[in-house]
């Protein structure tokens, strides 16, 4: 099959779970003999790489702003696609999917495939324009698609409610993997085990700032064991948001910020944490989430459905929004580093057995082979 990603920024991912799951997908469907298309804006991926791991990297450029970067660069992909014989194009995240509806009108013999990762439209970082555009993208993204995957099961039963719609689930995946190398760590002065480690966009719902809140209040009273916390990540058009978290964690020295990591620091980051911590608001199926569930380490989250379903028991939770609970929850958990261990490797079994990529892009190929043969049989 010819089959082109549309909606993403870009590959190799750089930040972004929507970035993540489409290479983790395309390149694994590029392994299974397929040829692979994915689009990339030219503010993300360098334009020298015309190929990554068997996949082929489509440049086009993008109006990049807050509100119009995927949308025009959406805009243009979809247009390119008209022309091309792809024999699956699939759409990620709800706003770019509400374009499928050109390949839609001028494409009909073309199975289109959508991904609902979230509903973007409660992100603070989105005016009301944006917020209420994004919400009739979500109607589109449910009802324009041939087939349309939920990567959670409150995604799937909340489509079938408010659209009457059913949805494919399918979860995101994680890979069981860890990485000895440590060099990273030297360059931010820290140590082995001895961190406590969030990786996000910082946008308001992402809850990093309960957390910086939760560990200075620690540290005021010496209650952090020696460790520090790392905030790995950078905004998204949010650089207030990012001033206010510095301004709120001031002089202690014991947060540090790395901004944006990638590729293998970002591996060590991972693998060589006490404690990874999710505070976040609200989630889809975060990709962050599964990736430190796959290092095997302990997992410390809001209690929103989207977090904890996803650990299925075998980590940490603490009240959504509510920092004197993050606090003590963080404290317990630095006072108790075996049960922080098993509570580890309990996590990581839930990614083995629960979202292997291998298995899941095996269901995601089966749904284009379906999709295919539906279109084929109205011919």
């Amino acid at each position: 099959m010819r089959i082109a990603y549309i909606g993403q920024k870009g590959i190799p991912v750089k930040t972004g779970g929507v970035e993540r799951y489409v290479e983790e997908v395309s390149t694994r469907m590029a392994k299974n003999g397929h040829e692979v298309f994915v689009y990339a804006r030219n503010n993300y991926t360098e334009k020298k790489i015309q190929e990554y791991d068997g996949v082929k990297i489509i440049h086009l450029p993008s109006i990049p702003t807050k509100n119009l970067d995927a949308i025009s660069h959406t805009f243009l992909a979809t247009i390119h696609a008209l022309f091309q014989n792809y024999d699956i194009i699939h759409y990620h995240s709800i706003g770019p999917t509400s374009l499928s509806v050109i390949p839609k009108l001028f494409k009909r013999k073309t199975p289109l495939i959508a991904t609902f990762q979230c509903q973007d439209y409660f992100h603070k970082k989105w005016g009301r324009f944006a917020q209420a555009y994004l919400r009739f993208s979500e109607r589109l993204t449910c009802v324009v698609p041939d087939e349309t995957i939920a990567v959670t099961k409150q995604i799937q039963t909340y489509a079938k409610e408010k659209y009457q719609k059913d949805l494919i689930y399918i979860p995101n995946g994680a890979e069981i993997k860890f990485n000895y190398n440590a060099e990273v760590l030297g360059e931010w002065n820290l140590q082995k085990n001895n961190y406590i480690l969030s990786v996000s966009r910082l946008v308001r719902h992402k809850g990093i700032h309960y957390l910086i809140e939760a560990f200075n209040d620690l540290c005021e009273k010496n209650l952090n064991q020696g460790k520090k916390l790392v905030i790995v990540g950078g905004g998204a058009f949010t650089d207030d948001y990012v001033q206010y978290l510095k301004a709120l964690a001031g002089k202690n020295k014991e947060i540090v910020f790395t901004g944006t990591v990638s590729g293998e620091k970002l591996e060590q980051f991972f693998s060589h944490c006490f404690l990874f911590v999710q505070p976040s608001e609200s989630e889809g199926m975060s990709l962050a989430l599964l990736e430190a569930m796959g290092y095997g380490k302990a997992i410390l989250v809001s209690d929103i459905l989207e977090n904890v379903n996803v650990l299925k028991g075998s980590g940490f939770v603490f009240e959504n929004k509510n920092k004197d609970d993050l606090k003590n929850k963080l404290e317990e958990i630095l006072n108790n580093p075996e049960k922080a261990e098993l509570a580890g490797l309990e996590s990581q079994k839930i990614a083995r057995d629960f979202y292997d990529w291998d298995k899941i892009v095996d269901q995601i190929e089966a749904l284009y082979l379906d999709s295919l043969s539906e279109k084929n049989k109205e011919k």
